[in-house]
């Protein structure tokens, strides 16, 4: 497959999880405010921290309130995480790699796009609860993740798309954790009580986590949920469950096996997988929770450098040679 091929699917799938991640955030942060006591401020600045685009956000808005966070996440173009901007780039690349994918996940891109174009803030603002507008927007891309299931070769093509749409879900999945627990909580005297339960419980809303948690752990703790999103093999929102899922992509693009590894890429993410394979939550714990977090997204984007560098950029010394030839 040719470079330019593999990084549009790629990108494709990293774009489309990141509007439906941000879609969530911004639905689950609405329920949390039906259930927080009437004299608290609702807190909309976590959301913003939580994509990574806080300086952005700083130098052109003055406060964190719910109209300009969410303005800022959805519909402002000069912000290129927004959902907006997420889904015309994933559309862009759709366009670019079109041959490689079937007629029905092209024609659901494209409505998608059409869809989030036409939105305007009085569009979503027409109703006092605007959450019908982001529902649409994951419901979409959810009935894309089907059709791709449902309708696309596992050639490699395929698995350049799982592997940008895990990694970006790894990397959301960290951020929201680690928001949690430095911003969620003004001070440590709310450890344990009603209000620090209801944000464990927006926290796993956000991941569409909360049934299966219940289910497994029962009972809401701290380090339960902790060690749910990060080491959880079960959980296809884990971090663990998706670094895997991302590895296995990566060796059936380069024809390794699993003990195996032929690049940068595929050693960083074996490394990682491997340590978190074998740590546990009181490892998490010890260390700090943001200190392990950071560490985590730190190495995250470290695969991604690599992956980009490794498949992506054109060899600088194949460039010297093409123009000695010249």
């Amino acid at each position: 497959m040719l470079s330019r091929v593999a990084n549009s699917i790629y990108w494709l799938g990293r774009y489309l999880e990141r509007a439906e991640n941000y879609a969530r955030f911004i639905d689950v942060n609405f329920n949390l405010m039906l259930d927080l006591p009437p004299d608290l401020k609702t807190q909309w600045e976590p959301l913003v921290f939580a994509t990574g685009d806080h300086e952005s956000y700083s130098g052109r808005y003055e406060e964190y309130d719910k109209k300009s966070v969410i303005h800022f996440l959805t519909l402002d173009t000069s912000n290129p995480n927004s959902i907006i901007s997420s889904i015309t780039y994933a559309r862009e690349n759709a366009r670019i790699v079109r041959e490689n994918l079937s007629k029905e996940t092209w024609e659901k891109i494209n409505e998608l796009y059409h869809f989030i174009k036409k939105a305007t803030p009085r569009k979503i603002w027409d109703k006092e609860d605007p959450r019908s507008f982001f529902d649409k927007i994951k419901n979409q891309i959810q009935l894309l993740y089907g059709l791709t299931e449902s309708t696309v070769a596992r050639t490699e093509g395929w698995y350049w798309k799982q592997l940008g749409m895990y990694l970006e879900r790894a990397d959301k999945t960290s951020r929201i954790l680690d928001v949690k627990y430095h911003m969620l909580l003004p001070t440590p005297e709310e450890v344990g009580s009603p209000l620090d339960f209801l944000h464990w419980t927006a926290l796993l809303k956000s991941v569409t986590g909360f049934n299966t948690y219940r289910r497994i752990h029962g009972k809401i703790q701290a380090n339960g949920v902790v060690d749910f999103l990060i080491f959880s093999r079960r959980f296809p929102r884990s971090i663990y469950f998706c670094l895997k899922e991302a590895e296995d992509c990566l060796h059936m693009i380069s024809g390794s096996k699993d003990n195996e590894f032929h690049n940068k890429a595929e050693k960083a993410i074996g490394a990682l997988r491997s340590k978190l394979g074998f740590s546990e939550v009181s490892d998490i714990i010890g260390i700090g929770l943001h200190e392990s977090i950071d560490d985590l997204q730190q190495k995250i984007n470290n695969i991604s450098d690599e992956i980009q560098s490794i498949f992506f950029q054109i060899n600088k010394d194949y460039n010297i040679q093409q123009q000695q030839q010249e």
